[in-house]
Order: structure tokens, then C-alpha cells, then sequence
């Protein structure tokens, strides 16, 4: 059975594995003052329940190329398509909204070759599709993994932040040959060990945990703890798309980012030039931060803001209806 009921100290845990999410049991216990067998059982726990997962995605350089697709679906298509779109590794993560679009899709491929290849051959040609609008992310300021739960001390995340640092990359290691094995492990869990790889893949111990070092030290693998929106204090999520004039891009950007409810900022391509999600604790929450916006930011213009009713897969994750992890995963590309 699925239980609802987080603790502080579950929180606390939560929110340190969002700035370090591969820091040792026994170097967590101690900035949170409990036992590594403590920690391991919540987490445990956390994760069994669908409340908390951590996972892989491509980083480093060269970027993805990353893009926001608004989708209108064939009425009683909905389902199907979004069975589709959820199974098709380039769609990273899948909402079901209000406002002009039944799906809001976000896309990640190596390149802009492929991203052409989504969205101008295989999406529009998709059963139940249709139309659809793409916008290309230009420049990413915000993801949902810089978002933290404001559940620890000054104290104890300055203390996360040391250990995020100490395991921080050098970006000067080659990752290995053939790691999309590797890969795909730690999609399906971002604190897989040596062993855990090992015993997934088939691969000699030895073997994986040399080439695990290597992929962690050469910075392209990149890693954030996720937690079902039910549980974060914050259940609305909602998306917003913005306009402002080149010129004030850069103080737009520096003001949203001082939102604590802000999840994602991006500038896009489009009549809307800036694209923003921000998770609230209630629905009046949205309309006192757009009455908020409005007197800090007079300059921007509002083309369009909508509820996300229902996330169907995040960052390679399927959610159930709930917004919990269902366990099933397909990995980014």
C-alpha cells in the first residue's frame, strides 16, 4: 500500500539528496545528526513508495538541444497520444494542461537534426495529433533540479553543498566506451553502485566499477533527486509564457530567479520570449504571484500562463495519476 505521510526528517534527507544526490549514507548521517542505516531505510522507503527517486540524464558539453511543444490532440485521442509520446525517449517529460494545449511535451536530442526529425516527422505524423507549436530552448537558466525543498538549516546545507562540491567532476576524464549501459542504470537509479551496475549489465565487477569512476569524473553524466509533487508542500504546478524586449531579458531573468516557487526559466524562440514553471501551494497562490510579477516586473507582458493538470512522465520517469514514480523508466536519449 502506498502511504502520503513524509516526515521533517524525511524532508530533510529529501532536500540534502537535491543539492548531493550521490553523497555516501555515513557522510549525510552526519550532517543530519542519525545512523547511515537510518537513512538508507527512509530513502528506502521513500523510494519504494514512488515519493522520491533520483536519476541520470546527459550533461556537459556539447549541450542537447532542448524544446518546449505545445500538442492539440483529435478530441477522444488524448490517451493514445499520450501513451505514444510517453513511450519516445526524446520526450523527456510529458503535462497534461489547461488553457490553449491539452499536452505540453518537452523534448531533449543530440542535436537540431533531431529534433526536426520529432517534431516535423514522427509527431506530426502521430495518430491523434493535431497540431502542434514548438518553441527551441536558447538558453536554459533554470531546471528542475536547482529547485530545493527548504527543508534544511543554513548549517546543513552548507554542509550538502561541501560534499556536492568535493564530489564535483573534473571534466578532464574521458567517459568510457559503450557506457549507454552504464547509462541506462543509473537513469533507472541515480545512486547505483559499482555492484548494482555490475549486476545489472552483466559486466565483470572489476570492470565497472573502473568505468563508473571514469563516466562520474568526466562531468557528462548529471544527476537530480526528484520528489512527487503531492508531498513537496507545493501540488500546482503551472507553466507561464512571457514577453519581453531583448534588452530586458538578462534583468527579467535575474528577477524571476529570485521566486522560490520558481521550477524551471528558460528563453525560447517564439512570440513569447521567456518560458517559466513555478510549483504553489494553492491555486489562489497563482494568482498573487502574477499580481506580484506584475508590480516588480512592469516591462513583461503575460501572453499566456496554465495549470498543469497531470505530469505524466519527468525527466524519463512515468508517474502515476498521482504524481507518483511508477518504476517504469525511458531513459533521455
Amino acid at each position: 500500500m502506498h502511504s502520503d505521510v513524509v516526515t521533517e526528517s524525511d524532508l530533510e534527507l529529501l532536500h540534502g539528496l537535491q543539492i548531493a544526490p550521490r553523497i555516501s549514507w555515513a557522510d549525510a548521517a552526519r550532517i543530519l545528526r542519525t545512523t547511515p542505516a537510518t537513512l538508507a531505510a527512509r530513502w528506502a522507503r521513500l523510494r519504494r513508495e514512488g515519493l522520491a527517486w533520483i536519476t541520470a540524464h546527459r550533461g556537459g558539453n556539447p549541450a542537447p538541444v532542448m524544446a518546449l511543444i505545445e500538442v492539440d490532440c483529435v478530441p477522444g485521442a488524448r490517451a493514445d497520444v499520450v501513451a505514444a509520446i510517453c513511450a519516445d525517449r526524446r520526450a523527456v517529460t510529458v503535462e497534461e494542461s489547461t488553457r490553449g494545449r491539452d499536452l505540453l511535451v518537452t523534448a531533449l536530442t543530440r542535436d537540431l537534426g533531431g529534433l526536426t526529425e520529432f517534431v516535423l516527422d514522427d509527431l506530426s505524423s502521430q495518430p491523434g495529433v493535431q497540431t502542434q507549436r514548438t518553441s527551441l530552448i536558447t538558453t536554459l537558466h533554470r531546471h528542475g533540479g536547482d529547485w530545493r525543498l527548504g527543508a534544511l538549516d543554513c548549517r546543513q546545507e552548507s554542509a550538502f553543498e561541501a560534499a556536492a562540491a568535493a564530489m564535483r567532476p573534473s571534466r578532464s576524464v574521458r567517459p568510457p566506451e559503450d557506457d549507454g549501459p552504464l547509462r541506462e542504470v543509473l537513469a533507472a537509479d541515480g545512486r547505483a553502485s559499482a555492484a548494482d551496475c555490475a549486476r545489472v549489465t552483466g559486466r565483470n565487477p572489476a570492470t565497472v566499477r573502473r568505468q563508473l569512476a571514469r563516466l562520474l569524473a568526466s562531468g557528462t553524466v548529471a544527476f537530480r533527486c526528484e520528489v512527487a509533487q503531492l508531498v513537496s508542500g507545493h501540488p500546482i504546478s503551472s507553466t507561464w509564457l512571457v514577453s519581453v524586449s531583448p534588452a530586458d531579458q538578462e534583468r527579467t531573468v535575474a528577477a524571476l530567479s529570485t521566486l522560490s516557487e520558481l521550477r524551471m526559466c528558460a528563453s525560447i524562440t517564439g512570440d513569447a520570449t521567456i518560458a517559466f514553471t513555478v510549483w504553489t501551494s494553492s491555486l489562489a497562490d497563482i494568482t498573487r504571484l502574477e499580481r506580484r510579477i506584475g508590480e516588480r516586473l512592469p516591462w513583461l507582458s503575460i501572453r499566456d500562463s496554465g495549470v498543469n493538470l497531470r505530469t505524466r512522465k519527468r525527466m524519463g520517469w512515468m508517474l502515476d495519476p498521482t504524481g507518483r514514480a511508477t518504476g517504469v523508466v525511458v531513459p533521455p536519449v
